[in-house]
């Protein structure tokens, strides 16, 4: 059992109450109202949806707000290795993850206010969110939104100061819908009337069209990425443009092409909800902008020492086909600066399109190792899984592990080959469980 106070609480709790969704709204606002409602207190709330890239919008909405002075709380799901990187609190220089006894206490106060009721636990932790993040102050508040939209437990916000909905694509069907137009329905969902809405770059039209109707039924404001406002990659530098002017700013720390995208939806929401970001702040934000597990280059740790000498790493938590295709994308951009064989070390889930995901490094990747996902109970058998990889057209084994995949690679290395490129990816379960055993941890 874990020695941290607000594990052994979570841990509890799961016990006690189902696993899994709950599509309604009616537990988690009988349980806030017996709290007082802190979700009616909070600053200034920037709340996000989307299938892939909300993780980077908060992320790149944090750093643009902390870079021009403010104070921000950050709530984002899931967790990679502590359920402590939920919540990161606003703090001079910086937010940081909330303590072990505040999280413990907060916990505790929510689930003595839920009266043994029945709830799941994904409601009592967004419960804790809200009374968090009204009990400690700040400037601004991200909020992002755990499954869907409409019903997700964080959709009790009544007037966020702007709904930001990022790329929309078929994930969670069981759920959600096996549609995209439905999909985006449920995304919209968080749009309230009259607020702003920022809608970032869609691959599918028919996705934008679903969230833009949605909006100008509710009499919103809404921009558009590539009409109110876009990013564009010109000498190196990203190029953002909206009615106001254009920022020349450095490119992203975080990697890929369809972070330039996602950097200027943060940035068309932050100013959006109101808040001053200058070009200087803005281009700070590209440099020190941070979010673990998502094209995380390791370069430093356990598993690390375990890889072929000078091998290239990257891991990515990116789960389904549309960030299958922007992680290959990314590796391709590597590729271009220096070639070197890829190789994937996967672990996947039973509700994700396994087939969809691999299809996306055909012709790039020279092999696969697929690894069992010990912390989900739905993890996929390393076998089936390699099964699904073969079935995209890629040569693939199964493995017991990644640490027994990088010391195979590193065993069966020629010395006259370049170091290879290594891709650990598929879950974010698998993610959490990498930075872990690597001893590497979200800060």
């Amino acid at each position: 059992m874990s020695t941290l106070l607000a594990d052994r609480e979570i841990e509890r709790l799961m016990t006690l109450h189902p696993k899994g969704f709950d599509l309604s709204l009616d537990r988690v606002s009988r349980l806030l109202g017996r709290l007082g409602n802190p979700q009616d207190r909070l600053p200034p709330v920037i709340h996000i949806a989307g299938t892939n890239g909300k993780g980077s919008a908060a992320a790149f909405s944090r750093a643009l707000l902390e870079a021009a002075g403010y104070r921000v709380h950050v709530h984002t799901s899931p967790h990679l290795v502590h359920w402590h990187e939920r919540y990161r609190l606003a703090a001079d220089g910086g937010g940081k993850f909330v303590s072990d006894d505040v999280l413990a206490d907060t916990i505790t106060r929510v689930a003595e206010a839920n009266r043994g009721e029945t709830i799941t636990v994904f409601e009592i932790l967004t419960a804790v969110t809200f009374l968090l993040f009204a009990e400690h102050p700040a400037d601004a508040a991200i909020i992002e939104v755990g499954l869907g939209g409409r019903f997700d437990a964080t959709n009790v916000i009544r007037k966020p100061a702007v709904s930001l909905i990022m790329p929309v694509s078929l994930d969670h069907e069981a759920y959600l819908g096996d549609r995209v137009e439905l999909i985006a329905a449920e995304k919209a969902g968080i749009i309230k009337p009259g607020c702003p809405v920022v809608v970032g770059a869609q691959e599918n039209g028919t996705a934008q069209d679903v969230i833009v109707e949605t909006a100008d039924r509710l009499g919103c404001p809404v921009q558009v990425y590539g009409q109110e406002f876009l990013a564009a990659e010109e000498h190196g530098r990203l190029i953002y443009q909206d009615q106001t002017g254009l920022m020349d700013l450095s490119p992203p720390r975080l990697p890929g092409r369809h972070q330039y995208a996602n950097a200027a939806a943060a940035i068309a929401a932050v100013k959006t909800a109101g808040f001053e970001i200058s070009e200087a702040a803005a281009n700070k934000a590209m440099t020190t902008v941070s979010w673990p597990g998502r094209m995380q280059r390791l370069t430093q740790g356990a598993l690390v020492d375990l890889a072929p000498p000078g091998a290239d790493i990257w891991l990515d938590g990116g789960h389904n086909p549309g960030a299958g295709v922007v992680i290959a994308e990314a590796l391709a951009e590597q590729e271009e600066k220096l070639a070197r064989p890829l190789f994937l070390i996967c672990g996947m889930i039973n509700t994700k399109d396994q087939t969809g995901y691999f299809r996306a490094f055909h012709g790039i990747a020279r092999h696969v190792y697929t690894v069992p996902v010990s912390l989900s109970e739905a993890g996929v058998p390393n076998g089936e899984l390699a099964a699904r990889a073969n079935e995209a057209g890629l040569s693939a084994e199964p493995v017991s592990s990644v640490a027994n995949a990088l010391m195979l690679l590193r065993d069966t290395w020629g010395e006259k080959e370049a170091p290879p490129r290594i891709l650990i990816g598929g879950s974010l379960y698998l993610a959490g469980a990498v930075l872990a055993e690597n001893g590497t941890p979200p800060v």
